[in-house]
């Protein structure tokens, strides 16, 4: 599909994700008991979600910010994209995949060709030359596979740690994880790349929280508009996008959508 902007704070090592989602779920199922205030139909856990929102918001404020400002404070700019550039060529072998399993078998070839370009001539991907031969990346995962195969997304998530999903992106999630070679790599690489992603993250999360009237709003409704329009190849006209206009304060709309993209999407395009 499209390209998107991105920051993937929601990623994580692969041992996380079992016990995380088995909490969660016990977490949903308890609140389906109880009695929850919403006005939003995708999200009936808002009580849950908002309580996850709050507390990955505050494990980042003390955890993740300091270490990814360390990061960017004695890393060179040039590394930093290096870096970058070097696991989203990785990511490319999801993306071929899903090309396939949706049956786009062109885009699965061009694909294929960007991430053989960037392995080889790109050093392993610490350069991305397919982009300078306008190859753009694609944005393909296992969510939108089971999307184009009739799967609904289900309700609205936010998951400890992990961030916002759906009931369809933790499978798309965890099978993502599973065919990413990086998921391989051994724990100290994968916190690289997570400190990495972090440290592109901040100026975005910056600005959720001085134009949002509601960061947690703000948040939903930006992710449910990115995921349908990945899913639908940007053909669908979604509501999510009047919900957004109503969550900004003064900022210009246009600004501030790109920047929320860029914090809960998955970045598939050079810093």
């Amino acid at each position: 599909m499209n390209n998107t902007q991105h920051c993937n704070v929601i990623n994580s090592p692969n041992k996380l994700i079992t016990p995380l989602l088995i909490l969660s779920i016990l977490f949903v199922n308890s609140c389906s008991t109880s009695q929850v205030v919403t006005t939003h139909k995708e999200d009936p856990y808002e009580n849950f979600n908002r309580s996850m929102f709050t507390f990955n918001d505050r494990i980042d404020g003390y955890l993740a910010k300091p270490i990814s400002d360390g990061y960017k404070y004695i890393t060179p700019e040039l590394l930093q994209t290096g870096v970058y550039n070097f696991y989203n060529n990785l990511k490319n072998v999801n993306i071929v995949i899903n090309d396939s399993l949706q049956g786009k078998f062109s885009q699965s070839a061009q694909d294929s060709g960007r991430l053989a370009l960037n392995s080889t001539l790109g050093l392993a991907g610490f350069f991305d030359v397919a982009k300078s031969v306008g190859w753009e990346q694609n944005e393909e995962d296992f969510d939108q596979t089971m999307a184009v195969w009739g799967v609904p997304a289900g309700s609205y998530l936010v998951l400890p740690i992990l961030g916002p999903s759906t009931f369809r992106g933790i499978p798309g999630a965890a099978f993502d994880t599973a065919t990413n070679p990086s998921t391989y790599f051994g724990k100290v690489i994968n916190i690289v790349s997570l400190i990495n992603t972090r440290a592109n993250a901040e100026g975005a999360l910056k600005f959720i929280d001085e134009a949002a009237l509601d960061p947690y709003v703000f948040t939903r409704e930006s992710f449910l508009q990115w995921r349908n329009n990945l899913a639908t190849d940007g053909k669908s006209q979604s509501s999510y996008d009047l919900e957004l206009d109503d969550e900004l304060e003064s900022s210009p709309k246009d600004t501030a959508k790109k920047a929320i993209t860029e914090t809960v999407a998955p970045k598939t395009s050079e810093k």
